[in-house]
């Protein structure tokens, strides 16, 4: 029987003590670089140091492994495994999927890397679809072409608590910002597919939590058959405050009746680095048929 493992990286949210309560289930730590120092996430930088160093003038950026940390890990893996089913964030949003595109053309078809465009939650709900297929029997490029075909089968808003983080790294004008910021607008963006996108924006919190639920119940209804629990899942996702993603998962059950497994996780610290502290996600996807 050929032994398949899993790998993903840490922009998926699951922390190393948690991959390692599956078999076969390995995470890569993204790098993130404060100054001239380097800090892998999930293994030696906290969410509250790195929301700490993020509120300063710190030179702080997140990057990618690099091409050696990545192969490295493969070739330890495939010591004791037969092939590599590899789902990295999407290809939109870094280029770690790429670059594990081309180091994968050197392993002889034993490490299959996933592009289906995902980050954070639904990359999360991605991986143990993995595992899940894995375990019903499927071969790595069966489990690669499963997780591709249904790449647009979820979303993912984010409402930003503040429109700072974006200026800073140059994603809107200076004016953009002092604009929104003089009219205390809400942004609210958007992930479906491989970019983040402006979606809307509201005037208060509240409305913008609630354009966020309406948003995702279109996206379920119209696009992937329909809101019943038995169909999709339904997750969270805040940065820093964990305090506001409880209080919106009361909102979500209410609007939402029948779901009961939210899950509430905080955003991944590459996602974290541009949109700042007090955001909050609501995030859909379809669930595995087997």
């Amino acid at each position: 029987m050929t032994r398949i493992a899993i790998v993903t990286d840490s922009n998926s949210g699951i922390l190393p003590e948690e991959a390692a309560a599956y078999e076969g289930l390995f995470v890569l730590p993204m790098p993130v670089i404060i100054g001239s120092d380097t800090f892998f996430e999930g293994i030696d930088i906290s969410q509250q140091r790195f929301y700490e160093v993020l509120s300063t003038r710190t030179d702080l950026r997140t990057s990618q492994p690099t091409l050696g940390e990545v192969t490295s890990e493969w070739d330890k893996i495939l010591e004791d495994y037969d092939e590599i089913v590899h789902i990295p964030m999407s290809s939109g949003l870094s280029g770690s999927c790429s670059s594990a595109l081309m180091m994968a053309e050197d392993y002889d078809g034993r490490v299959h890397v996933v592009n289906n465009q995902r980050i954070s939650v639904t990359q999360k709900r991605s991986v143990y679809d993995a595992v899940e297929l894995r375990e019903a029997g499927r071969s790595a490029s069966e489990i690669k072409e499963h997780l591709e075909q249904v790449k647009y089968e979820s979303s993912i808003y984010i409402m930003l608590d503040t429109l700072y983080y974006l200026k800073r790294g140059g994603r809107i004008t200076p004016a953009a910002a002092a604009i929104g910021t003089a009219l205390k607008i809400k942004p609210v963006l958007q992930i479906q597919g491989e970019k983040l996108d402006a979606f809307s924006v509201a005037r208060t919190v509240g409305v913008a939590r609630t354009k966020m639920i309406d948003a995702i119940r279109k996206d379920m209804k119209e696009r992937m058959g329909g809101d019943s629990p038995d169909n999709m899942h339904l997750d969270i996702a805040y940065t820093y405050n964990s305090s506001i993603a409880e209080d919106y998962k009361q909102q979500v059950q209410e609007a939402f009746p029948g779901y009961t497994d939210i899950n509430v996780d905080p955003l991944s610290l590459s996602v974290s680095c541009h949109i700042g502290p007090g955001s909050l996600a609501l995030a859909c996807s379809r669930k595995i048929r087997i």
